[in-house]
Order: C-alpha cells, then structure tokens, then sequence
C-alpha cells in the first residue's frame, strides 16, 4: 500500500505587485490555515516519510508550518513542483523512492487538484474534490500497488479531503 497526500499551499498575500509570483509569501491568513491543517495532521497521525515542495516561497512557509505537526520527515524541495501540470505530478509520484510507503507534496493548482481528481476511484469524496482545491487543503489518497511506478489513474482511494476552513 502506498499513500500520497497532496497539499495545496495556504492562501498567499498580493499586497506587492512587483513580487515574482514564485517569491510571494503567505498572507496572515494563510499561516493561520496552515497552522490548522498542521493540527489536523497531527491528529491523523499523518506521517509521511518523505515531503516534496514546490520551490515557491508560500508553499515552502505552508509546508514549515505543517512539517512539525509531521514526525520527522526527509524534505526535498523542488522546482519543477513550481506550476506542474497533472502528467508532471503522475510522473513525480511515480519515480517517488519505492522505500517510502508515504510522502507528501506540496504545491499548485491547478496541477494539485487535477493530479488528485485524474488519481482518485470515483465517489463521494472525490465529487467534493472535484468542485475547487482552495488553499491551504489537504488530500490523502492510498493506492493498493507495492511500488510507485504502478501508480494508477482512477484507481486510488480519496482517503481525506481536508479544507482549512472547515477546522477549528
């Protein structure tokens, strides 16, 4: 069995135009949600043994805020995660070290949420995915194969479908 969770970077600030869209970091809101998605994690017992992030500023602050709620996972970020498409992200999952039962990435949309919708069985879950991705949300899918190369499209199980809005 092998798990992916899927984050979605928090919701980042637009308070400065002549940023490059990849240096824009997290708007206060953003660390708030953030910081919930972490207890959640933490409260799931949600333990991936490798976390992969997108260079960009927002989404290596969202995954800093998170990783503590994460035990102690090794961390890579990289910049190819920065705007990948679905295919890229199917790609990354499926070169993902075969050692590693569970790993995290964290990124964009749309690529998040097409990666999840084109990975995940059909159900309710996923219909509720299927509407928006919004910042800040966290998926888990579980796909019954041994290694990550056998990783297929609409054959994983939307396991949770977190939205910061929705904790406390």
């Amino acid at each position: 069995m092998k798990r992916v969770f899927l984050l979605r970077h928090a919701k980042s600030a637009w308070d400065n135009p002549g940023l490059r869209d990849r240096d824009r970091s997290l708007a206060p809101r953003g660390r708030k949600a953030a910081k919930r998605v972490g207890r959640w994690a933490k409260k799931h017992t949600v333990r991936p043994q490798l976390v992969i992030c997108s260079s960009a500023a927002r989404a290596q602050q969202t995954m800093r805020l998170v990783l503590p709620s994460l035990g102690e996972p090794e961390v890579w970020v990289e910049v190819n995660l920065y705007a990948a498409d679905a295919e890229t992200l199917l790609a990354r999952i499926r070169t993902l070290p075969d050692e590693v039962d569970e790993a995290m990435l964290v990124g964009h949309n749309p690529g998040l949420m097409d990666v999840l919708l084109l990975l995940a069985a059909p159900g309710k879950l996923r219909e509720r995915a299927a509407v928006n991705m919004p910042t800040g949300a966290l998926a888990e899918l579980e796909a019954d194969v041994r290694r990550w190369v056998d990783v297929t499209p609409g054959e994983a199980q939307l396991k949770a479908f977190v939205v910061p809005r929705d904790l406390k």
